[in-house]
């Protein structure tokens, strides 16, 4: 039996403009790595349109990142797309954790979001959902705040890359993981939500030691996943029902 969730709100201008100032701070380390990505571009041998193309279109960093190394005069397509599809199959399971909201709003509204969604966004607004604050523009406008800086990042990594080539170096590159752990502590808590992290943690952890580069994203995200399948809310006893028992 699935928990009642409360009404996810349409969308509007406002929310929009809410999720996007909300989650523009956070984002501005999104520059540092679309810089790194522009420079590796044009290291790469892409021309100006296409490296800001890709940026635009596709969206998605490691996969950008991933597509540079198969990058050359023969280009590999199927190894490509499914390199590409692997290391986005985590977004298969964002989306339908946010389904029990997202169903409520128009069609267009729905599936319109998704285009914008990555883990910072999708984060902080299952987050909001949990907490009985669903709000549709933390999604939209979080996700625009996120492209902006991606994009900004792209056209300056063109330009000026060879500054911060290594942004490790600086330690951006745990400002991400910092963020989902604070989602993941500031989130509904229970018992199946910590086997649930715990065994995507643990199986994503031996997936990054044993397997391919990348498969761990995948393999993390099956397996929290599959206990959370299996494991199901129970939904609680209406007022009525249980004065009736």
């Amino acid at each position: 039996m699935t928990t009642a969730v409360p009404a996810m709100p349409g969308l509007t201008l406002a929310s929009i403009g809410q999720g996007f100032w909300r989650l523009l701070p956070l984002s501005m380390f999104v520059v540092v790595f679309g810089l790194a990505y522009g420079l590796a571009a044009v290291q790469t041998g892409l021309s100006p349109v296409q490296i800001v193309f890709m940026s635009f279109a596709v969206f998605a960093g490691t996969a950008q990142f991933a597509a540079l190394e198969l990058w050359g005069n023969q280009i590999p397509v199927f190894p490509l797309l499914v390199t590409t599809f692997a290391i986005n199959a985590r977004l298969l399971l964002m989306g339908a954790s946010l389904y029990p909201w997202l169903k409520q709003v128009p069609a267009g509204q729905r599936y319109g979001s998704l285009l914008v969604m990555s883990d910072a966004n999708w984060a902080m607004t299952l987050n909001d959902c949990q907490q009985g604050k669903p709000n549709l523009g933390m999604l939209v406008g979080g996700g625009v705040a996120i492209w902006v800086t991606w994009m900004g990042g792209t056209l300056l990594g063109m330009t000026f890359g060879n500054l911060i080539a290594n942004p490790a170096l600086f330690g951006l590159d745990m400002v991400m993981g910092c963020f989902m752990l604070s989602m993941v502590f500031g989130g509904r808590k229970s018992l199946r939500i910590v086997v649930v992290w715990c065994v995507a943690a643990l199986t994503g952890w031996l997936a990054y030691i044993y397997l391919p580069e990348n498969t761990h994203v995948v393999v993390g995200a099956v397996g929290g996943g599959l206990v959370g399948l299996f494991w199901l809310d129970q939904q609680p006893a209406k007022p009525q029902e249980a004065s009736e028992s």
